[in-house]
């Protein structure tokens, strides 16, 4: 948009040279008078130091008492040999770091492990008792086996998490490294939080980390968020009279202003913390689950030891010669010990084979795998606990600005009046409404614009929204925003905020007396505050009843164009100043429209975020139009569907409602407009009221509570403020929402991954629990020792864990309706298939245990090592089933899945070796073709079973 503008006459300007020469001493007076208070501040420090306590360590780690001479120097300064000198003299802006967790504590937290203290207790138990029956030579093979599995497993659990806690590192001191705005060089620039020094001037905005202490020095209705001090929630007012000490770690809430730098580093940012080890809900359901495999086991061991100590002490046993074990007195004490040695270590084979060595090896790789892979794809996690809580996600709350759109915005329409002012009817400004939109975006605005000199490209710095109208203003109507700061003086500041949506300002003109209010924000609610609107002739004419229609017709219509809608008013009074900003008898100025266009793809990934079952809800501050508009192009809302439900509520209508009318509508709601941060605060906790599992993302200081409150925080890392970084789980770094839909498909692989897995080693739990529970009742012995079980846990299930841990996420994963918080860990589905194969794999077993001699002919020794081999085989064929809980064809697209196949085959080789489980017996070729048909005898029964399931369901889906 271009307007050819009739700039006023300057009407208003210094007298002369004189007064521009005086006011530029009054200010250097100023700087030379704050930077001799640092001075004179640590003076009085430096004298009185012998008399502080020795414990107010605080007030003397947060001083410095380095005092350098600034003589008639202009702060601001960007003298790189000054910037140097003041480095030296007062330290750099960083902070001493806590030492890194050592490789030794990693260990140690691993073996906290419940399942780890479980094995070892087995493992410490089987190397007694086989002490105890085969002598130090042989007995220690048994406990070996355990400890080598838990060795594994103790080693892989340390080194991913030492992995992980290294790169966490690596990655928070990147993103510690924050961009804060100094004045240096006479302008605002943008430094680095560690090149910060003693002495410059910081600006201050919302959503800011204050990166230094520092005193107030100017500003308006600035409020600083202390509670990583002081713990308290009550955000804290500066000014410069009262409060003007500013402390580093804390955050601007509201307002914004300057502060001058007096103490840096130590303390900085020493508040930020990470939470690294925190138990996953996903782990603390398999922890319970461990807990309830472990009591069955036990109930299991206490019946088995009481059905084998009856049946030895009532004379049911025999030897190998045949004769009673026990035979009353005539039986020798020794004996009788060895016996009971003998039947404890079976109830502890039974443990053995009862718990899961390689469930957790698996949470701890697919975690760490999803974490590394979902960095490559512009997702940074901050807790561990967002890999797989955001794969059970049934709502994502999102804001729109910077999240669905680019965050680019410029200035589409301009409206004076019930008149567009468009460039190309080459309609000129009146010199009083070009003087008021002067006032109104120079006074008005917390972004700044510099020049270098009269012909370079202006650099404008401010949000987005600002960025826009100084744009509009500076470039298409040729304005000169510092000019009313020269000839006006402020009297009184409103700043912006997420709650109130629009910001005001008062002043005097110099050498006038009348009182000049500007309100610039949401165009309604500024309209709702005028009785008058500006003509294009520069006229102030009423807005009655019919003008006011028109005019909110005007807003309506650029909002159904997915404009935001930003409107100027202004009021003259000559009355006494008032103590606040009025808010009643305004003209209103002019209205602009502004355009934010979509994130490309942002359209695609709803419709991903659909076929997976997830619901969007978009929560904006913009109005109910602009939001449906916005909405309808992104893909939330379906126009020939929606626009007649209640699928779009304002904030106030939503936190009016009562509690039941909220539960009843929020299903429905798929927008909420005008939303404060209540409002968005009060959507997540009533969507998790309702058993949701909700999801956030957002990217201003506004959105903080809401990251806070919601299952998973999602904040954007080009865009978003510090504040809203902080408050959540994940980090976007590339802003696109389309990195959104990529973290849930990782989360769903994560509890996928891990379902597959729990599903593969619970059917030889299962197995092996029930085939040693039969066979020690029916025979007084075990045909899978506490070797031999450890081993198929060891070699099948560490590598299956391996094999199935670091599986990517694929499309199907998004065509399945969402986990949330009610559905169970371990499914229908889930079920049948372990079932079917652990009755298989039990079945075959007891079959070569009770009737393999006779059917193969081969002696007791063979037939133990035909049964062993036949339940890992199993194991080794179950991988394929498991590799897929659904689909019927196992086989589809695995050629793809290249570290699968590696690792069966790996697992295939140590199948086929000698005496790795003092298996003594070598099978021959005929025996091998044995074992392997009856295994492979896995793969038509999944299928039978698979589509049996399927076919239920699906009759189930259609009744």
């Amino acid at each position: 948009m271009t307007l050819r503008v009739r700039k006023p006459s300057a009407e208003i300007v210094l007298d002369d040279q004189e007064e521009d020469v005086s006011m530029l001493q009054i200010r250097q007076r100023r700087w030379r008078m704050a930077f001799r208070a640092i001075y004179f501040t640590r003076v009085l420090f430096s004298l009185t130091r012998k008399v502080l306590d020795h414990s107010n360590r605080l007030l003397r780690h947060s001083l410095s008492h380095h005092a350098i001479d600034v003589g008639n120097e202009n702060p601001g300064n960007d003298n790189e040999a000054d910037l140097a000198r003041r480095r030296i003299f007062f330290g750099a802006n960083r902070y001493a770091k806590q030492p890194l967790k050592s490789f030794l504590s990693f260990v140690l937290e691993a073996l906290k492990d419940t399942t780890i203290i479980i094995l070892l207790v087995c493992a410490v138990l089987a190397l007694g008792f086989g002490i105890k029956q085969q002598g130090l030579k042989n007995g220690w093979y048994d406990s070996g086996s355990i400890i080598v599995a838990v060795f594994l497993v103790v080693i892989v659990s340390t080194v991913s998490n030492f992995r992980q806690n290294r790169q966490f590192e690596r990655l928070s001191s990147v993103n510690s490294d924050i961009d804060v705005k100094v004045v240096r060089g006479g302008r605002c620039r943008t430094v680095s939080i560690f090149d910060i020094v003693v002495g410059d001037v910081v600006c201050l905005n919302i959503g800011d980390q204050i990166s230094a202490d520092g005193l107030f020095l100017e500003g308006h209705s600035v409020k600083v968020d202390e509670s990583s001090m002081n713990g308290e929630s009550d955000h804290v007012e500066i000014d410069g009279e009262e409060n003007p000490f500013v402390m580093s770690g804390t955050k601007v809430n509201d307002g914004y202003g300057a502060m001058l730098v007096t103490s840096v580093g130590r303390e900085m940012m020493s508040s930020i913390s990470h939470e690294l080890n925190k138990e996953t809900p996903l782990q603390a359901r398999l922890n319970q689950l461990t807990s309830y495999i472990g009591k069955i086991g036990l109930a299991v061991v206490v019946l088995v030891l009481v059905v084998m100590l009856i049946q030895y002490f009532t004379g049911n046993t025999r030897d190998e010669m045949g004769n009673r074990e026990f035979q009353g007195k005539k039986t020798k004490l020794d004996d009788v010990m060895n016996s009971v040695v003998r039947i404890v270590a079976a109830a502890v084979t039974i443990v053995v084979s009862a718990t899961p060595e390689g469930l957790p090896l698996a949470v701890t790789l697919t975690l760490a795998f999803s974490m590394k892979r979902m960095m490559k794809d512009h997702a940074m996690v901050k807790k561990i606990s967002a890999c797989e809580t955001m794969g059970s996600a049934t709502i994502i709350c999102t804001d729109k600005t910077g999240t669905l759109t680019l965050n680019q915005m410029k200035v589409a329409e301009f409206w004076l009046g019930t008149e567009a002012m468009k460039g190309e009817d080459s309609l000129e400004l009146i010199p009083n409404v070009y003087e008021l939109l002067q006032e109104a975006v120079g006074l008005n605005m917390i972004g700044s614009v510099y020049r270098e000199n009269s012909a370079a490209v202006p650099k404008i710095s401010g949000s987005p929204t600002e960025k826009a109208i100084l744009s509009w203003a500076v470039i298409d109507l040729g304005m000169n925003v510092d000019e009313p700061k020269q000839n006006c003086e402020v009297i009184h500041v409103e700043a912006f905020n997420s709650e109130k949506k629009r910001s005001g300002v008062s002043l005097r003109r110099r050498g006038k007396k009348a009182v000049q209010t500007h309100w610039k924000g949401a165009a309604e609610m500024i309209v709702a505050m005028c009785s008058h609107y500006y003509d294009r002739s520069g006229m102030i004419k009423a807005m009655d009843d019919e003008e006011r229609m028109k005019i909110r017709t005007i807003i309506k219509d650029m909002a159904e164009k997915s404009l935001r809608c930003i409107a100027f008013a202004h009021k003259q009074t000559n009355e006494k100043i008032p103590e606040k900003l009025e808010e009643t008898g305004f003209a209103l100025l002019g209205v602009v429209g502004l355009k934010d266009p979509c994130r490309p793809g942002v359209r695609t990934a709803m419709e991903s975020c659909r076929n997976a079952g997830v619901k969007i809800k978009m929560i904006t501050g913009d109005n109910v139009h602009t939001a449906r508009a916005i909405a309808i192009e992104c893909g939330i809302l379906n126009p020939d569907e929606d626009l007649g439900s209640e699928a779009i509520v304002e904030g106030v209508e939503f936190r009016n409602y009562s509690n039941e009318e909220r539960m009843a509508k929020i299903e429905n709601i798929r927008v909420m407009a005008r939303s404060s941060p209540f409002d968005k605060l009060l959507m997540v906790q009533s969507l998790k009221q309702k058993g949701h599992v909700v999801a956030v993302i957002g990217d201003g200081t506004n959105d903080a509570p809401a990251l806070k409150e919601a299952d998973i925080g999602l904040s954007m890392g080009i865009q978003g403020t510090e504040v809203a970084k902080e408050s959540s789980d994940i980090v976007i770094l590339d802003d696109n929402f389309a990195s959104v839909v990529t973290v849930l498909r990782w989360g769903r692989s994560v509890y996928n991954n891990i379902q597959k897995f729990l599903q593969f080693q619970l059917t030889v739990s299962i197995a092996g629990l029930v085939i040693n529970f039969v066979t020690v009742v029916s025979f007084g012995k075990v045909p899978l020792t506490a070797v031999q079980l450890p081993w198929v846990n060891l070699i099948m299930n560490t590598l299956g864990a391996l094999a199935m841990a670091t599986e990517h996420p694929t499309d199907d994963l998004m065509k399945q309706s969402p986990v949330g918080r009610s559905k169970p860990f371990i499914t229908k589905i889930m079920w049948r298939n372990l079932i079917s194969q652990a009755v298989f794999q039990i079945t075959i077993p007891l079959i070569l245990q009770f009737r393999g001699r006779s059917i193969f002919h081969v002696s007791e020794t063979v037939m133990n090592t035909m049964i062993f081999k036949t339940f890992a085989l199993c194991q080794l064929f179950n991988q394929f089933n498991a590799s897929t809980l659904e689909k019927k064809n196992i086989f589809q697209g695995i050629h793809k899945k290249k570290l699968f196949l590696a690792i069966i085959f790996l697992t295939a080789m140590i199948e086929f070796l000698k005496n790795y489980t003092n298996t003594d017996e070598r099978l021959n070729r005929g025996q091998w073709g044995v074992c392997i048909g009856i295994a492979a005898l896995s793969w038509p029964i999944c299928f039978l079973f698979k589509c049996k399931i399927l076919s239920k369901l699906r009759a189930d889906v259609c009744t």
